[in-house]
C-alpha cells in the first residue's frame, strides 16, 4: 500500500517540477515549524489535562445531569 522506491523518486521529481529546487527547502522548513509547534500544543494540552486530573477537577461537560 506504501510507496516503494521508485514511487519515492517520481513523487520527489513532480515536486521539484511543481515548486522548483530553490522553494523546496522553504517549504520543508515551514513544513517542520507547524510539526513542532502542533507537537509543542499538545503536549501544553496533555500537561492541562493532567494537572487538572491531579487535582481532581472534572470537566463540566462530563457532568451526568
Amino acid at each position: 500500500m506504501f510507496p516503494g522506491g521508485w514511487e519515492w523518486v517520481l513523487i520527489g521529481g513532480i515536486i521539484v517540477l511543481l515548486f522548483g529546487a530553490k522553494k523546496i527547502p522553504e517549504l520543508a522548513s515551514g513544513l517542520g515549524k507547524g510539526i513542532k509547534e502542533f507537537k509543542k500544543a499538545q503536549k501544553d494540552v496533555e500537561e492541562i489535562e493532567d494537572s487538572s486530573d491531579k487535582k481532581g477537577e472534572r470537566d463540566p461537560k462530563e457532568s451526568d445531569g
